[in-house]
């Protein structure tokens, strides 16, 4: 940047405004260049970067000056140049014979816009500069290392994240430990039940029973297949009549099953109680058959009783205390043969075993008795509103009596009782 400097000098017994005498300042002054102030060092040595931010902001500040100062050097280019035009006005002999000094005007540049293309091209170099040292501020920047301030806040927040993820390890870690310490105690009870009721169960097989009366229980077969069933270990003498009443209860389709069977050698069908397919419940004695107007496949209790006497095959049915049939010459004269197999919940084919899945009974027996006469109606109404508690003679209808095999079970249960909940 080049700075012109000039010097007017009004002389003071002018008479008239019209002349102003110029003096010029020496040429090597006005081509003397404008010197960038030095930047001065304080406290000490500055890092590389701090001393780029100080030359930017120096060169900022210079740039500004010289804005400031084109703009006031243009007003005096055109007032100087005024001055020079009423200068040249006297190049008349009277003019340069009477001023006194030596006349300079002649070392001025006499074209005021090369003094402003200067000016320009000093500001573009400084503008240069400026972006120069910025570019170089942001390479050493990027390229070197962060600054301790930035370390030290990063090494904060890293310390911060590591110490709030060791405390959720932590958390995470209590929350194992209690659910663990939760499914050992879940564990220990469901395993402690578990084994109360396979005690249980084992007690029920071995026929250790603790029904609150040797008769308060029932025979469970659940499934229709050829392996459940119960079995009464007393046999039948030689009989001429008979009683047989018991409790059950199902809701098998179509048909119950058998409920009970009796065989002896040379005939499996010496007694036996069964409802297959569709057919109705029929009594077979000697593998011959009477159809029974009994329907009990409703899901409830029903007490059922069949009464049979040689004389003339007579046969009674009775549902509920009340009876629905009778008929005779069922078997007539032939008498129950002794030292059979009596099942319970399956049709035998041979004396105690091949059994058919289909004529399988399902559902649950109780109070399965045996006697060997005809009971009268009364006796049967009062076994069957429970208002006598009757055990057979021949068979009757207590725990240490039955055996059970396959998956079929004794349960507990009073059957008067569960009868009222049917209603």
């Amino acid at each position: 940047m080049t700075s012109i400097f000039l010097s007017f000098t009004l002389s003071s017994d002018t008479p008239s405004p019209s002349r102003y005498p110029c003096t010029a300042l020496p040429p090597e002054a006005a081509r003397t260049g404008c010197q960038l102030p030095a930047m001065p060092m304080q406290g000490g040595a500055l890092s590389p970067e701090e001393e780029l931010r100080a030359a930017v902001l120096q060169l900022r500040e210079t740039v500004v000056q010289q804005k400031e100062t084109l703009g006031a050097q243009r007003e005096a280019i055109r007032e100087l140049t005024g001055k020079l035009a009423r200068c040249e006005g006297l190049a008349g002999g009277k003019a340069r014979g009477t001023a006194t000094g030596k006349d300079t005007m002649g070392d001025l540049p006499r074209d005021p816009g090369h003094v402003v293309e200067q000016l320009s091209r000093s500001l573009q170099t400084l503008k240069d500069r400026l972006e120069s040292l910025e570019l170089q501020l942001r390479t050493n920047v990027s390229n070197a290392g962060l600054p301790s301030d930035f370390r030290e806040v990063l090494q904060r927040r890293l310390g911060e994240l590591e110490r709030q993820l060791l405390r959720k390890v932590a958390e995470l870690e209590d929350e194992k430990s209690l659910l663990h310490n939760e499914t050992s105690a879940h564990r220990q009870k469901t395993e402690s039940t578990l084994n109360a009721l396979l005690q249980r169960v084992a007690e029920l097989e071995r026929g250790n029973s603790a029904f609150k009366s040797p008769d308060a229980f029932k025979v469970s077969l659940p499934l229709r297949t050829n392996y459940l069933y119960g079995k009464i270990k007393k046999t039948l003498p030689e009989l001429y009549a008979f009683t047989i009443c018991l409790w059950l209860r199902s809701s098998a389709s179509p048909g119950i099953g058998t409920p009970f069977s009796y065989a002896v050698p040379g005939q499996a069908n010496e007694i036996v109680l069964i409802e297959w397919g569709n057919n109705p419940i029929e009594l077979l004695i000697n593998d011959k058959v009477a159809q029974l107007p009994l329907f009990v496949s409703d899901g409830k209790w029903h007490h059922i009783c069949i009464t049979w006497t040689t004389r003339d095959g007579m046969w009674e049915a009775f549902q509920d205390g009340e009876k629905l049939g009778t008929g005779e010459n069922l078997a007539p004269w032939h008498p129950i043969k002794p030292g059979g197999v009596l099942i319970l919940g399956q049709e035998q084919d041979t004396v105690g075993g091949r059994f058919d899945a289909t004529q399988a009974f399902v559902g649950e027996l109780s109070q399965f008795n045996i006697w060997d006469r005809v009971l009268r109606a009364q006796e049967i109404v009062n076994i069957a509103n429970c208002s006598t508690n009757m055990p057979g003679n021949i068979i009757p209808w207590v725990d240490n009596n039955v055996d059970v095999f396959g998956g079929a079970s004794k349960w507990p249960v009073e059957t008067c009782e569960e009868r009222l909940l049917d209603l």
